[in-house]
């Protein structure tokens, strides 16, 4: 995929051009039983060949090099092509899992994590190319049955949304619906299962929380990894309103991408000293409430608690920490629902001029058809006020497990947007299937796409 041009904001970005190439099947037809068993013989070789080269446990790891920044990705001088894991092979040799002091929990760090993830990727070089830009999405819920009724059917769509786009650009996911640390209740539930998804995916350079009510709502948009790639964590923000008004909610913690690096489990380390396992807690949470003025809650917080990092110590942290204001990298609902029939009704038109957008196709190819879609969205624009899809519809304040939401709207308007969000969502997923929603108010219906549509 072509990455959007995105509005600049406070550094530098490089559209990415690289394309994640996957094998062909080829079938061979040959009239003849010599071409055939040729042929036969010749993909035996190259089999043998490949085989042979990513198992062995003496493959030469140099073309992996590393930053001597422990914070930089890892860069690799491969042909991006993928050639594929070799989910098979796991060599004698000892590495970080072998260690009886390593823990996954919170209470015991982590040090050294570069150096032992470098050693684990010599030892498995199939899962080399590519790796800077290998990414697991992590999300959660709890693990008994939500109290609202229809809580449990929402977060059962709100996860196939996420799945939906993980299949659709070649992404892992890990969802978790356990307390693995009973004393990490809450929005700080996700650490615990942030770290241990680092550890088990040493493979995996980037991990990405997004919260259980939150929704992608574009599904062709991709993450311009090349704009991050002198960062370590990401998440949606202003830091206007951060460093000049002091407010907790100049930045959304619900999604945001970390880099799987020693400099990660340092942050993490630090920001779960403020968290209800700590002893320090209830200190936190006057600490934070005294510090963000607009903050109305003594609780020691996930967001408040990254926001103070950031405002205190920006010199330790905001380096690494970029603050993502130019598109949607997550939206609040309430301004992003009422847009959808109207980004609806500008993309079908764009779709009757451009006939190349009416092609089927299958959906392993969607990436493709989204570099003409950015010749079409030129003047779309980004974040509020634009026609574009916005990327992801957060519901923050909606509570759609539990159903106590924020009274400033009611159950059912929180409802009735969740609906249409994922029916919004689920229309450019079942297009590729041949169906679509013709009403994202009406779960349940769909009306058979036919030929050329919308022309």
């Amino acid at each position: 995929m072509v990455t959007p041009q995105l509005p600049q904001t406070h550094t530098s970005y490089t559209s990415m051009a690289k394309q994640n190439c996957r094998s062909k099947i080829s079938s061979i037809f040959s009239d003849g039983f010599l071409f055939a068993g040729a042929s036969i013989v010749a993909l035996l070789v190259v089999w043998a060949f490949w085989s042979f080269m990513s198992t062995s446990p003496n493959a030469d790891p140099s073309f992996l090099t590393t930053s001597a920044d422990h914070n930089s990705a890892l860069k690799t001088q491969v042909d991006p092509v993928s050639l594929g894991f070799n989910l098979r092979y796991d060599p004698p040799d000892p590495t970080f899992y072998d260690d009886p002091d390593l823990s996954y929990t919170m209470e015991k760090p982590i040090k050294k994590w570069d150096e032992k993830r470098r050693q684990w990727l010599n030892l498995h070089p199939s899962f080399i190319p590519g790796a800077e830009e290998r990414i697991l999405m992590v999300s959660g819920s709890q693990s008994t049955p939500c109290k609202n009724p229809i809580g449990d059917h929402l977060l059962l769509r709100f996860f196939k949304n996420k799945v939906d786009y993980c299949r659709i650009h070649g992404y892992d996911i890990f969802y978790n619906n356990i307390l693995l640390q009973p004393k990490m209740w809450s929005f700080w539930a996700k650490m615990p299962a942030i770290k241990a998804a680092m550890i088990a995916h040493p493979e995996t350079e980037w991990i990405w929380w997004v919260d259980s009510d939150a929704a992608f709502t574009d599904m062709d948009f991709k993450l311009p990894l090349d704009r991050y790639k002198d960062h370590n964590f990401v998440l949606h923000g202003w830091e206007k309103l951060l460093y000049e008004q002091q407010s907790w909610t100049s930045i959304n913690a619900g999604v945001f991408l970390i880099r799987n690096c020693q400099w990660s489990m340092d942050l993490m380390e630090t920001w779960a000293k403020m968290g209800p396992q700590s002893p320090e807690y209830d200190k936190w949470g006057e600490i934070l409430r005294t510090t963000f003025k607009d903050k109305i809650f003594q609780e020691s917080d996930d967001q408040s608690g990254l926001a103070y990092l950031l405002l205190k110590e920006k010199e330790k942290w905001g380096k690494k920490i970029y603050v993502e204001g130019g598109y949607y990298f997550e939206g609040y609902w309430v301004e992003i629902v009422g847009t959808y029939d109207n980004i609806t009704d500008r993309y079908l038109g764009i779709e009757k001029i451009e006939g190349r957008l009416r092609r089927r196709h299958a959906e392993r190819v969607s990436e493709s058809y989204a570099s003409v879609w950015e010749e079409q969205l030129k003047e779309a624009g980004y974040g509020r006020y634009s026609w574009r899809r916005p990327f992801i519809t957060h519901f923050t304040g909606c509570q759609p497990c539990s159903g106590d939401h924020n009274q400033m709207y009611s159950g059912e308007t929180c409802f009735d947007a969740m609906q249409k969000a994922l029916n919004f969502a689920d229309n450019q997923v079942l297009r590729k299937y041949g169906y679509m929603h013709k009403d994202l108010l009406d779960s349940s219906s769909v009306f058979p796409v036919p030929f050329n549509f919308p022309a």
